[in-house]
C-alpha cells in the first residue's frame, strides 16, 4: 500500500481497508529495510496518525525544516536550534499526513557531498555509487527509493529540481512566497522555496495544494494538452559543451512526445544562460553571508570545511554587485513573462548530464551544469519530471516553467507528458533501488 499514490493510501485508510498504523508501520519496515544503502534518514519519529483528507499519508522532511518533537540539524554540527514547526508542515499534518522523519541535507543547503558533516551522504538508489544531487539529497534518495511517496524538499538554486532529476522522480519548485517560508532555516531568503519531491506529478499536486491551497495544484490534472503552446528553449543548452548527447536527445524526444499528445512546440530564445547563472549565484552568496557572518564568527570551527569555504565568498561581495545582479534577474523575469503571454509553459532541461560519482567529489565540491537557478531568481514554478535513461541507466529530467501563480496549468502539462512517458517506459522507479549497482 505504501507504493500506492497518497489519494490512494488515504481513501484506503478512510474505508478501513488499512490502518494508519499499518501505513506507519510499513514505512518503518522499509526504511528499516533499505535505508543503510540510501543513507536518507537522519531522524525517524515516532509517528501519530492523525485524522483528515490525506488519513496518515506518512512523508519525509528535509532537516533543514522545523518539524514539532523532531530536532533540525541543518546537516550540521554548528546547529542545535529547533524552532516553531513550519507552516508547511503543519498544514500537511492538519490534513492527516505524518511527518514521520527528517531526511539528509547538505550542510545548510550549502555544497555537497562532504564527509564532515553528522551524517553520510544520502545515496542515489539508481547506483549508490553515484550521488543524488543536492541540497535536498535525502528527500531525493527516500522517495525514488519507495521509502516515502512524497517529501518536503527546499529549492534555492535548483535543489528540489536537480535532486529529483538524478533521481528520477518529480521535484516541483512552486512560486516563490506561495508556500509559507516560516520554520525554515534560510540560505538565500530572495531565492528559497519549499516543495515536494515526489513518485509522480500527481502526489506532488496535491501536496503542494495543501500546503498553498492558492495554487490549486490538482485541479487540471488530467484535462490533457491538445493544442497549448510550449517554447521548447533548445539553443539555451544545446551548444554548452557540458550537455551530454543523452541530455540533447531525451530532450528532444521529450518536445516530440509533446507534439504528439497535441501541444504545438516552438522554439524560443532565453537569455544568455552563463550570465544569469553567475548574477544568481552573487544574490546567493551574498545573502547566506548574511544569514552566517555571526554565526560563523561564533562557531567557526564547528561548520564542515566546504560549508566555510563557500559562505566566505559572499563576504567580497557589496551592495553594487547585487543590485546589478537583481537587475538581471529582474530582465530575465520580464523576457520569461513575455514568452509565457505566448505560451502555456517553457521546456529546458533540469541538468545538463545524469548523477556523477561520488568519486568526482572526494576533492572538495564539483561544479555541475543545471538549467534551474534562473528560475528562482525570476520567482516562476518550474517542475523537473523523468523524461529518460542515460546509457549507464542513470535518469535524466525534464523542466517545465510556467507563469507565476500557474501550478495547476504547470501539474496539468507535467501530467499529460508523464502518463505518456509510463505508456513508452521512458519513466521506471528502480526495481529494487537497495541493490541497482550494488
Amino acid at each position: 500500500m505504501i507504493d500506492a499514490p497518497i489519494r490512494a493510501q488515504a481513501a484506503a485508510v478512510a474505508d478501513g481497508m488499512v490502518k494508519a498504523s499499518d501505513l506507519a508501520q510499513a514505512t518503518r519496515d522499509r526504511i528499516a529495510a533499505r535505508d543503510a544503502v540510501l543513507r536518507s534518514v537522519v531522524h525517524l519519529a515516532d509517528p501519530t496518525a492523525l485524522d483528515g483528507p490525506l488519513h496518515g499519508v506518512p512523508f519525509g522532511v528535509k532537516d533543514i525544516i522545523d518539524v514539532a518533537g523532531q530536532p533540525t540539524r541543518c546537516g550540521s554540527h554548528a546547529h542545535d536550534v529547533t524552532g516553531p514547526e513550519a507552516t508547511a508542515v503543519t498544514r500537511l499534518r492538519a490534513a492527516g499526513m505524518v511527518p514521520m522523519a527528517k531526511l539528509a541535507t547538505y550542510e545548510y543547503a550549502l555544497t555537497g557531498p562532504a564527509w564532515d558533516q553528522p551524517n553520510l551522504p544520502a545515496r542515489n538508489p539508481w547506483n549508490p555509487e553515484h550521488i543524488t544531487g543536492g541540497s535536498s539529497s535525502g528527500s531525493a534518495a527516500a522517495v525514488a527509493g519507495g521509502l516515502f511517496r512524497v517529501a518536503l524538499g527546499t529549492d534555492t538554486g535548483g535543489s528540489i529540481r536537480a535532486p529529483a532529476a538524478y533521481c528520477g522522480i518529480v521535484g516541483l519548485k512552486p512560486t516563490h512566497g506561495a508556500v509559507p517560508e516560516d520554520g525554515c532555516f534560510p540560505l538565500s531568503p530572495s531565492l528559497d522555496v519549499i516543495g515536494p519531491l515526489a513518485a509522480t506529478v500527481e502526489d506532488a499536486a496535491v501536496t503542494l495544494e495543501v500546503m498553498a491551497p492558492d495554487t490549486r495544484a490538482a485541479q487540471a490534472l488530467g484535462q490533457g494538452i491538445d493544442g497549448l503552446h510550449i517554447g521548447y528553449a533548445r539553443d539555451w543548452f544545446v551548444e554548452d559543451p557540458a550537455c551530454s548527447p543523452e541530455v540533447l536527445c531525451a530532450m528532444d524526444d521529450t518536445a516530440a512526445l509533446l507534439s504528439r499528445l497535441g501541444a504545438r512546440i516552438e522554439l524560443v530564445s532565453l537569455p544568455d544562460y552563463p550570465q544569469l547563472e553567475a548574477a544568481g549565484t552573487v544574490i546567493l552568496q551574498y545573502e547566506a553571508w548574511q544569514v552566517h557572518r555571526s554565526r560563523l564568527a561564533e562557531r567557526w570551527d564547528r561548520y564542515g570545511v566546504d560549508a566555510r569555504r563557500n559562505l566566505v565568498t559572499g563576504a567580497v561581495l557589496t551592495e553594487d554587485h547585487v543590485a546589478r545582479a537583481r537587475a538581471l534577474a529582474v530582465a530575465f523575469r520580464a523576457a520569461v513573462d513575455t514568452h509565457l503571454t505566448r505560451h502555456a509553459a517553457l521546456l529546458t532541461p533540469t541538468t545538463l548530464s545524469p548523477a556523477p560519482r561520488f568519486s568526482n567529489f572526494e576533492d572538495g565540491p564539483v561544479w555541475t551544469a543545471m538549467r534551474t537557478l534562473p528560475f528562482n531568481m525570476s520567482g516562476h514554478p518550474a517542475i523537473s519530471v523523468p523524461c529518460g535513461f542515460a546509457d549507464n541507466g542513470l535518469p535524466l529530467g525534464a523542466q517545465f516553467v510556467s507563469a507565476h501563480g500557474q501550478e495547476a496549468l504547470l501539474c496539468r502539462i507535467a501530467a499529460a507528458f508523464e502518463g505518456a512517458c509510463a505508456a513508452t517506459a521512458c519513466r521506471a522507479m528502480p526495481a529494487d533501488p537497495v541493490v541497482i549497482g550494488a
